[in-house]
């Protein structure tokens, strides 16, 4: 018998790399097949959730109208009605409230733009035969908290978007002269709510002249 060290031979890993790679691609296949089983059965929902909370807001900035319907804008003028084939989502639109007796009450309207941190993204309501504000809502932020967020949570500031009159002018709080279009602004987020200001008069620029020339002579819906 050899007193010799016995060598062992080093052993092939090929089948078993290849057992491991095989292992992974197929969970990798899984894991795949799963997020796209659950996007589809939570997308209904997700959906469903945020056109409820649309018509959460139109409902408050504007007052809670008796109803209010969507406006498309299509070929540069306001219609009720898409082209035949057309994908909702590929144009943009506003809203009108109505009244217990069908009467316009007002337009409700959304815009964004670059707040502090990020993209400031806000619904008002308004009045076009007067410019009156009927309401705001900011619908996402990311502006800091404490600071920057208090243009949702600051109902002072939130609550002047009831009276004031489009176009907007921010000034420091408690230096305004009375003037309609005047908004204060937040001491510590003025930048936040300089933002929400600047989104308003965009917006108010661009989609007066459009709600303007809407016909109300069509039907609506319910």
């Amino acid at each position: 018998m050899s007193d010799e060290p016995q060598v062992q031979e080093p052993e092939d890993n090929g089948a078993s790399s290849a057992g491991i790679i095989a292992t992974l691609a197929v969970a990798g296949m899984l894991a795949g097949l799963l997020l796209v089983v659950v996007y589809e059965a939570t997308q209904p929902r997700i959906l469903a959730y945020k056109e409820k909370m649309m018509k959460e807001a139109v409902g408050l900035v504007l007052q809670e109208p008796a109803s209010f319907t969507t406006l498309y804008l299509v070929d540069g003028k306001l219609t009720l009605d898409l082209p035949e084939d057309a994908v909702e989502k590929d144009f943009e639109k506003v809203f009108v409230g109505y009244d217990e007796h069908n009467s316009p009450v007002g337009f409700a309207v959304v815009h964004n733009r670059a707040g502090f941190q990020d993209q400031v993204k806000v619904i008002f309501g308004y009045d076009p035969e007067t410019g009156g504000m009927m309401g705001m809502k900011v619908l996402e932020s990311k502006e800091t908290p404490g600071l920057g967020d208090a243009i949702e949570k600051d109902m002072d500031f939130v609550g002047q978007f009831e009276r004031v009159v489009a176009p907007l002018v921010g000034v420091k709080k408690g230096s305004g002269s009375g003037d309609p279009h005047e908004v204060d602004m937040i001491t510590g987020a003025t930048i936040s709510a300089r933002a929400v200001i600047r989104i308003i008069n965009e917006a108010f620029e661009r989609w007066d002249p459009l709600i303007k020339a809407y016909d109300h002579g069509g039907s609506k819906d319910a």
